[in-house]
């Protein structure tokens, strides 16, 4: 976690803040929405949401630039094959930070979906897509700018090898264990208990 976002008001002192962004849009190459999650009550309906949205798609979709300043929020994007990530800002949020993590979310997407964005992939791995933001943002707040930890917490388990995942947990191969001698090294190791 090298480069977690760790800077708290309470821990800092007055006047730094937690470093943090209003929202996260991914919308298709026609507007639609594909991935939306917002940290604020700026929009506060769903079709406030669909509004601002297609606002944001209009006055981005001929443009080149990667940052713009949009209905007092800073607009960072970047569009890949047939879908445009936006990373929504506070006008005071520092760029570069804002920069980093849109950066991060797609160099983690990219990886999570074998290499490119595209709209028929995110689809497919939606929940590994929303799972990768939950691990990078948590309520608005910026946890983490390091995409090789978030694929890692994020990524599935090779197919093949699904007693090799759960045995590296249990220091063992777990086709010669039990069920309970499995339960009774979790317990010894992670204090987990089934149960009472």
């Amino acid at each position: 976690m090298s480069k977690a976002i760790l800077h708290s008001p309470f821990i800092c002192g007055i006047g730094q803040s937690l470093y943090s962004t209003k929202a996260v849009i991914i919308l298709d190459s026609e507007g639609k929405r594909l991935l939306s999650k917002y940290y604020t009550n700026d929009y506060p309906t769903p079709s406030d949401q669909r509004t601002f949205e297609g606002a944001l798609y209009q006055k981005t979709k001929k443009q080149n630039a990667e940052i713009i300043l949009f209905e007092n929020h800073i607009v960072l994007y970047r569009t890949s094959v047939d879908v445009t990530i936006y990373v929504i800002g506070y006008l005071d949020e520092n760029e570069l930070i804002l920069s980093s993590l849109l950066s991060t979310l797609y160099q983690v997407f990219s990886n999570l979906l074998g290499g490119q964005i595209e709209k028929s992939l995110l689809l497919q791995s939606m929940d590994l897509i929303f799972l990768a933001l939950d691990e990078t943002i948590d309520n608005g707040i910026i946890r983490d700018l390091d995409p090789d930890d978030i694929i890692s917490r994020v990524s599935k388990p090779d197919a093949e090898k699904p007693a090799e995942t759960l045995g590296q947990l249990v220091s063992g191969n777990v086709s010669e264990q039990t069920l309970r001698n499995v339960f009774r090294q979790l317990d010894e190791q992670f204090g987990f208990r089934l149960g009472a």
